[in-house]
């Protein structure tokens, strides 16, 4: 089942809402039209309890100041691109920079920031986004679909669709931050990650195309671990980012649709899943929410109050001629799908 409700309205006077999607065990979903935040995810515990396990705000107007991605759609390419920059057909194209001297989330106004044409179809909700030529220096006119829907009662399903005129990178991820237990920290949550690799990134987390074993290193989750048991190990890529913030390579063929991650949070008995079909996962503990960002409750948030797991190609790909390939070109279809999978 799915509601539609009007939420907001912006400066040009076009109306933003806010769906509902309930599943069984009072599980729900809250996703707006606007940059298609998912807003609230209710979850039931071991206890058969629902409860908040994504940051977000309860309020429209929260979501037009600066936030750190909650919740949304992340392109035209999700993650970052060094130096702002890409050469494509032998062709440069300049980006913004707007995380230091790189591109970060498809730039000032991404994927992120629009106002998406939504319609609810069936037990799905269907938006649609068309990127025109130029948009934050991206060559070509793009035609996004993002599907939405309850799968097996207690997952969230999303499906990505587009289609281009002229060769252009496409990365596209959702950038929702999950707290298992509703409150404090995740470093108690462990974590698996089905993966033996992962793509090195320096000290701007920008990925040079060198590939690393996770044997032997604080980034090896093929076997749960607590987050926080070795978030502050004396390891470069944990000291640059001030925690975790780097793309594994999953254990995978390329295309294949499988499991990415296992998060579970002890104390409340939730289970959360990440199954897709994309090569990479993006596992970001939260490292700067400590930044003077509102809580939903609009108290301050902690650092590592919620993570992401992104699933994405890797970053940087348009610049590693070996990393698989995001170019999209005219008669091809980007297809990806991904399910966030809630139990007890």
């Amino acid at each position: 089942m799915i509601e539609a409700t009007k939420w907001g309205e912006l400066d040009d006077g076009r109306e933003v809402e806010l769906f509902t999607l309930t599943g069984a065990d009072g599980f729900q979903v809250k996703i707006t039209n606007y940059g298609g935040i998912i807003t609230s995810i209710l979850a039931p515990d071991k206890d058969k309890t629902p409860g908040e396990v994504t940051l977000g705000y309860d309020e429209f107007e929260s979501y037009t100041d600066e936030t750190p991605y909650f919740g949304c759609i992340t392109g035209r390419c999700c993650n970052r691109i060094g130096k702002a920059e890409f050469t494509l057909n032998g062709n440069t194209y300049k980006l913004a920079a707007n995380n230091g001297n790189n591109h970060l989330h498809g730039g000032v106004k991404g994927f992120d920031k629009v106002l998406w044409d939504a319609a609810v179809e069936g037990d799905s909700l269907v938006m649609k986004y068309s990127s025109p030529d130029g948009e934050e220096g991206y060559p070509g006119n793009l035609q996004v679909t993002v599907t939405y829907s309850i799968e097996d009662g207690t997952g969230i399903k999303i499906e990505y669709h587009a289609v281009t005129d002229a060769d252009t990178p496409v990365n596209l991820t959702n950038h929702a931050y999950f707290n298992l237990a509703g409150s404090g920290n995740v470093l108690n949550h462990k974590m698996e990650i089905p993966a033996s690799r992962i793509t090195f990134a320096d000290e701007e987390s920008i990925p040079n195309g060198d590939i690393l074993p996770v044997e032997g290193t604080p980034m090896d989750f093929r076997r749960a671990t607590p987050i926080g048991q070795r978030i502050g190990a004396d390891y470069n890529l944990l000291h640059w980012a001030r925690g975790y913030d780097c793309n594994w390579i999953i254990d995978k063929e390329m295309g294949e649709y499988g499991l990415a991650a296992t998060l579970t949070d002890p104390a409340s008995g939730r289970i959360l899943e990440v199954l897709t079909t994309q090569p990479g996962l993006l596992f970001y503990s939260g490292n700067y929410l400590d930044d003077t960002i509102a809580s939903r409750d609009g108290g301050k948030l902690e650092k590592h109050s919620g993570l992401c797991l992104e699933t994405e190609h890797f970053p940087n790909s348009p610049n590693i001629p070996a990393f698989p390939s995001v170019i999209l070109k005219p008669g091809q279809e980007y297809n990806h799908t991904t399910v966030y999978r809630f139990s007890c």
